[in-house]
């Protein structure tokens, strides 16, 4: 039927999938589950919406463009990290408080590592106003707890983006590759120890072992400790 102008109306693509109507927290969990598998690469509105069974037209409704989909992998990262924090009893001072969000962001970040990157270049590209709701929301919670702690503006300040650059660069030290050749069993050549030039990289290759291990939680908490007595002091 044509419109007022007579031209054929433009046909609207559905967003009915496989598995039903499409909803915003089912395309991007449909998004995150795609980059876990695949990396970010692999994510594309043609290949999402081959995912969900639907045209990538239809995904334009909830994400208007492929940087609006990556803000919305950092809106879910963030959302569960609420998840986490409401699940858990909460108790403590402020520096408790601090912990339990670091602690509860490494954990969803270990869980969806090929998504990380995201938390820092989303964060270089959207300002502050307009990132997502719960990105917003998970800094706030944070400045909170500070305030709590009777910091002055200046050291609240001083003391999340320390937080924040500590959490964000602890967990790309986790979570960085290191294993050259995984099928090898001998540590130097599992690691690719033989690539390095020994006369140039000497210290590296003797540390290299000891490097390949992880921190952990209590290697995330050991610096965020040093971080708040350094900044913040017992005040």
């Amino acid at each position: 039927m044509a419109n007022d102008s007579g031209a054929a109306p433009a046909r609207r693509a559905s967003d009915r999938g496989r598995h039903g109507r499409l909803s915003r927290e089912r395309v991007l969990s449909a998004a995150l589950e795609l980059v876990d598998l695949e990396g970010l690469s692999a994510l594309s509105m043609r290949r999402l919406g081959a995912e969900l069974g639907v045209e990538a037209m239809a995904l334009y409704r909830y994400a208007a463009s492929k940087e609006e989909l990556l803000d919305g992998l950092v809106e879910a990262l963030f959302l569960q990290l609420e998840e986490r924090l409401e699940a858990e009893s909460g108790g403590g001072d402020w520096r408790a408080g601090v912990h339990r969000v670091a602690r509860a962001m490494y954990d969803v970040c270990l869980a969806h590592p090929r998504a990380v990157p995201l938390l820092t270049t989303r964060m270089l590209a959207v300002p502050l106003a307009r990132r997502p709701l719960a990105v917003l929301k998970g800094h706030e919670r944070v400045l909170a707890l500070l305030r709590d702690g009777g910091l002055d503006d200046g050291r609240v300040v001083a003391v999340f983006q320390a937080v924040t650059a500590w959490l964000l660069g602890y967990v790309s030290v986790e979570l960085r590759p290191m294993v050259d050749n995984p099928d090898e069993s001998e540590p130097a050549f599992r690691l690719g120890l033989h690539r390095m030039p020994p006369q140039e990289l000497p210290v590296l290759r003797e540390i290299a072992p000891a490097l390949a291990g992880r921190g952990g939680p209590e290697g995330l908490a050991a610096g965020l400790d040093a971080l708040l007595d350094r900044f913040a002091g017992e005040g």
